[in-house]
């Protein structure tokens, strides 16, 4: 499991006197305004930045941090990730989990048939989908011999039956439609 999980991206500066605007990467935009201090990754190592203000603007968070007073000083993390301790998170409800802990799970059919590994959630608004890499040895790998394919699941309860972190499995229903896209 990640230590670090990440609640937004720095996208450009804002102003002068060294704010920066954050696209969120975070169920709860508000969350922000309870922060004290992120994880700014700046390539080589993650510094701890103190939050001294937020704003929020369009679909945007605008933060100044401490020791940040112009653009030049900040200009270089366009494009950087923001990250909090795990213990700064917001507490999952029932099936609910951090992206960061799912990617690199295992997944499997109800019948207990490697399928292959999650790689990445696509958040799409109405549910999430979960984007699948085949497996070369699973059993509907023969549908596309030779390639690396992958499936799109929808996180549902029809389709995702369970997640075991501690096992890093996801077993799941293929609905009817969705092996013959492969």
């Amino acid at each position: 499991m990640e230590d670090l999980l990440q609640v937004g991206a720095i996208a450009t500066t804002h102003g002068v006197r060294g704010e920066v605007k954050v696209f969120p990467m975070t169920d709860d935009v508000n969350r922000f305004k309870k922060l004290k201090k992120v994880f700014l990754d700046t390539g080589k190592e993650y510094r701890e930045m103190e939050i001294l203000q937020v704003k929020f603007f369009k679909n945007m968070v605008i933060l100044k941090f401490k020791g940040i007073e112009n653009i030049n000083d900040v200009e270089k993390y366009k494009g950087s990730g923001l990250f909090v301790t795990r213990d700064q998170a917001v507490k999952c409800e029932k099936d609910e989990f951090f992206i960061a802990d799912l990617i690199g799970m295992e997944v499997m059919t109800e019948a207990g048939e490697l399928l292959g590994e999650l790689k990445d959630v696509l958040q799409t608004g109405a549910n999430d989908v979960y984007l699948v890499e085949v497996a070369q040895d699973s059993p509907y790998a023969e549908k596309a011999p030779g390639k690396n394919r992958e499936l799109l699941l929808p996180a549902i309860h029809e389709c995702i039956r369970s997640v075991d972190l501690e096992k890093r499995s996801i077993q799941v229903y293929l609905m009817p439609g969705l092996v013959e896209e492969i």
